[in-house]
């Protein structure tokens, strides 16, 4: 072997193979075990061999391995059930799984958890060492990706590679939950609805911008905005009479078609929910703005546009959505009572929105030298931590002095 093998041990641990690279078999079946092992270790390899997927997640919790070769169908944690472990504490260790019983399902689930090759049994020599070098090339190219990422500082170990992001989102689905935050009408010391802001008990994506940028680099942004409708509106039949639910929208689910499904629980309470769709993203990649909003509010929806003044030209998303109601962007709240410049912008905002018949939120308002400053352009509507933090359903409001 040659010596660049050893930096494949970048994790501090000994290297006691002299150089080898590691491979652990999973198989319960012994004299596959002893086949394998027989050859690879005649190859240059230090095998490990374990008789389950139990047994091979404790061996790969001890000692760190480049490849790792499993059985497909084995009792107890078959062979896909191991390779999603494996991804949830590694997303970049190469998985070859072998099978004597090749199904079109079980070949789509290997691709899903990222495994490396689906190899047929009896599986070839000369297959098994060119999988083999395979996995060693894509494990090394990995550890030097992460090397070369820490020098620069941008590289964050919870979401590693797509593989890992599929399996963390997956985790994240299912223990998602929703936090609510108060608009205040703050003149007349009511609350006119609430914020629905997703949350994940899932550590891998521990706030809703890595939920987010997660969804966004797998292709999974209209599954998560599912469950996200799916489970806002639940509280809400013991919400305030009257209070409105503030659900946020990615551009692109307005593609997607169960958010014109009449039957859904959203839409069983359309006209209690205002569909907040960031300026961050761009409305262009949306088929047909106008009619699919237009079916919204058939429907029973108000339109509010987020963030305004952070992202895309205010003018398309108002030309697109026509909005019922704008979010100032916090960043155009944080310490305005101290920049004239935030003062006049919104000011200005504050005028055409009451021209145009428009509600404006404030959002974003953190103490009581900004709220007074916001008071006095003339905004009425506010969010922020100075009122309530995000929490379970439904916390109280201090309106201050």
């Amino acid at each position: 072997m040659d010596e660049g093998h050893t930096s494949l041990f970048s994790d501090g641990a000994v290297d006691t193979t002299g150089g080898k690279p590691r491979v652990l078999i999973v198989d319960d079946e012994q004299a596959i075990l002893r086949a394998y092992s027989r050859v690879l270790t005649g190859n240059g390899y230090a095998v490990t061999t374990a008789s389950s997927g139990e047994n091979g997640l404790e061996l790969l919790a001890k000692d760190p391995i480049d490849v790792v070769i499993s059985d497909l169908t084995m009792p107890g944690m078959t062979g896909i059930d191991f390779l999603r472990e494996v991804r949830q504490k590694d997303p970049d260790l190469p998985v070859i799984l072998m099978t004597a019983c090749p199904s079109t399902e079980t070949a789509a689930r290997a691709l899903e958890y990222g495994a490396l090759r689906y190899l047929l049994k009896p599986v070839a020599k000369d297959a098994m060492e060119r999988a083999l070098k395979d996995g060693l090339h894509l494990r090394r190219m990995a550890l030097l990706k992460k090397q070369a990422a820490a020098i620069f500082g941008d590289y964050d170990k919870q979401l590693g590679e797509r593989a890992g992001l599929t399996a963390s989102l997956s985790r994240a689905l299912k223990a998602l939950f929703m936090v609510y935050q108060p608009i205040v009408h703050f003149s007349e010391r009511r609350i006119l609805g609430y914020e629905a802001l997703v949350r994940s008990k899932e550590p891998s994506l521990p706030h809703p911008g890595a939920l987010f940028d997660a969804a966004e680099r797998i292709g999974q942004v209209e599954a998560l905005g599912r469950v996200i409708r799916q489970i806002s509106p639940i509280p809400m039949a013991t919400a305030p009479e009257g209070c409105l639910l503030f659900v946020n929208l990615h551009t692109r689910d307005l593609n997607d078609p169960s958010l014109y499904d009449p039957t859904s629980a959203l839409a069983q309470i359309a006209g209690r929910v205002v569909l907040e769709v960031t300026e961050r993203a761009s409305l262009h990649q949306v088929d047909d703005v106008h009619a699919r909003v237009r079916e919204l509010r058939k429907m029973g929806y108000r339109i509010a546009i987020d963030d305004i003044g952070a992202g895309y030209a205010g003018l398309t998303s108002f030309a697109m959505l026509e909005p019922d109601v704008v979010k100032l962007d916090m960043a155009l709240v944080r310490d305005i009572n101290k920049t004239p410049t935030k003062q006049k912008l919104v000011g200005s905002m504050v005028h055409l929105c009451r021209d145009l018949n428009i509600l404006l939120v404030a959002e974003g308002v953190e103490t009581e030298a900004e709220r007074d400053t916001l008071v006095g352009l003339g905004c009425d509507y506010f969010q922020g931590y100075y009122f309530a933090k995000p929490a379970a359903p439904f916390c109280d409001v201090s309106y201050g002095k």
